[in-house]
């Protein structure tokens, strides 16, 4: 369930990917000439390089090149963020992870957020204030791209599957402390008195009868089956052109989204062009597809059942066919497969949230003073609801934040920060559960949404009314 960039490489573009990655990382204006031609395919350049069937030759370079690439990619995100482990005193996960306190965006040199907050978005951008980590995102390697798993994933599906989804080119970028946890809990919709039906359990091929048998009808766990059995992608597939040394069975939907959730996977959207342009996607939650109806950050989708479809015919291989009928491409039927895999998505819920009443709003009797004005202010001065009223805090729709405002393009390993365009609107139900935040993942705690925002919506929040808010949201 996932989108991902074209990995089919032609000789040339793998020579480009890995001297785009190795070019030191540095802050370079979106004006200033393209290494190729507009009319060149990405990367094109005319050194002899190895036949695009020789895996060991590839292998050999893009191993060689890794640590650079790491390196910079690092260093960019020191630069960015304070990337330290420093655990909320009042915020913890569904199972019991902490949430992490912020904000964790770095600023300029003597300026401070109320000092940013009071300038207009003009100003900020002519002196160049915008937070560096307000930025868009880049990918490990932007101009290589493609699908990227959390180690502690990894380690789990090559223990219980013998499949192993480690990249010889690169390897997951964001700390653990800023991801959700791991495995995530499952709770469904039909049977919310039977709990976490996970059981702590990360669900895979190996388990998933066992743990969903007397859970699920025959349809819904042949939906689950479908979403847990691995199938060729493009980085983890039988030809020469993967990113796994070995020959590979492919990924899984829950490989991203796990139980159902999410692992805060990445890699890059198969729907924009050029590859500058590219958004990082941080995999969103398949919690409460039910009650959504748009599906994809900017794609909008009409049903989840399109989404599912779409993934797996074309996203797997960045929409381009031919790719996926070299690759092994998997067409499952509508009427059946597809029926049955959106039939148990749909029964996914969101975490219970103790302090929500009936209409998603507080119960007073159970809410603190702080977390009572944060709604007050999620309603009101924050602007919040607008976008996200209640019960499940979307409006299923997408808007368009122009944060082009507040700064000028720039490029940054390979990612051009310009226009991000219309974005979905996601569900905020659960969301301590779900760090990082945005499409792409660059604000790494709450308190950053609420510092990004208050900036973006010019809502002038005080110092105050940002902790009620953010204790508001660790409710929902």
């Amino acid at each position: 369930m996932s989108r991902v960039r074209n990995s089919g490489w032609t000789l040339p573009a793998i020579a480009a990917g890995s001297l785009i990655a190795l070019a030191a990382w540095q802050l370079v204006p979106a004006n200033q000439p393209p290494a190729t031609k507009p009319d060149q395919p990405l990367g094109a350049e005319p050194a002899a390089q190895p036949p695009a069937n020789d895996l060991a030759a590839v292998m050999a370079k893009m191993k060689a090149a890794k640590a650079d690439i790491a390196k910079k990619h690092n260093d960019m995100l020191a630069a960015r963020y304070d990337l330290a482990e420093r655990a909320a005193a009042d915020g913890k996960m569904t199972r019991g992870k902490a949430v992490q306190q912020g904000p964790r965006a770095k600023l300029a040199a003597g300026t401070t957020w109320a000092a940013l907050a009071d300038m207009k978005p003009e100003e900020i951008r002519e002196k160049g204030l915008f937070p560096a980590g307000y930025l868009p995102l880049p990918h490990p390697n932007h101009p290589e791209g493609g699908m990227l798993f959390p180690k502690f994933h990894i380690d789990e599906i090559k223990k219980q599957e013998a499949r192993d989804l480690t990249r010889f080119d690169l390897d997951f970028d964001l700390p653990d402390h800023f991801l959700p946890e791991f495995p995530p809990p499952i709770f469904l919709t039909t049977r919310l008195d039977l709990g976490d039906v996970s059981k702590g359990k990360l669900v895979t091929i190996d388990n998933f009868e066992e743990l969903f048998k007397d859970a699920l009808n025959p349809k819904q766990l042949e939906g689950l089956r479908l979403l847990v059995t691995p199938f060729p992608q493009q980085q983890f597939n039988m030809t020469a052109d993967r990113r796994s040394e070995k020959a590979h069975r492919g990924v899984t939907c829950f490989d991203c989204h796990v139980n159902g959730h999410t692992n805060a996977a990445t890699h890059l959207v198969g729907d924009i062009r050029p590859q500058e342009f590219r958004h990082r996607i941080d995999v969103p939650s398949l919690r409460g597809v039910n009650v959504q109806r748009l599906f994809g950050s900017q794609r909008a989708l009409k049903s989840i059942e399109d989404f599912t479809e779409f993934e797996q015919r074309a996203a797997y291989f960045d929409g381009d066919h031919t790719q996926a009928a070299r690759k092994g491409v998997n067409p499952l039927d509508r009427g059946s497969q597809v029926h049955f895999m959106a039939e148990f998505q749909d029964l996914l819920d969101f975490p219970p949230a103790p302090k929500l009443d009936l209409f998603g709003k507080l119960d007073q009797s159970k809410a603190t003073d702080s977390e009572k004005r944060g709604e007050a202010l999620f309603n009101g001065k924050a602007k919040c609801a607008t976008c996200h009223p209640g019960p499940y805090y979307t409006d299923n729709t997408l808007h368009n934040l122009q944060t082009e405002r507040f700064f000028k393009p720039v490029t940054v390993l390979g990612r051009t920060a310009s226009v991000d365009g219309p974005i979905k609107t996601f569900p905020l139900r659960g969301i301590k559960d779900s760090p990082p935040y945005l499409h792409d993942g660059r604000l790494l705690t709450l308190e950053d949404t609420v510092e990004f925002f208050n900036l973006i919506l010019e809502t002038k929040l005080t110092e105050d009314e940002k902790k009620d808010l953010v204790a508001f949201m660790k409710c929902l």
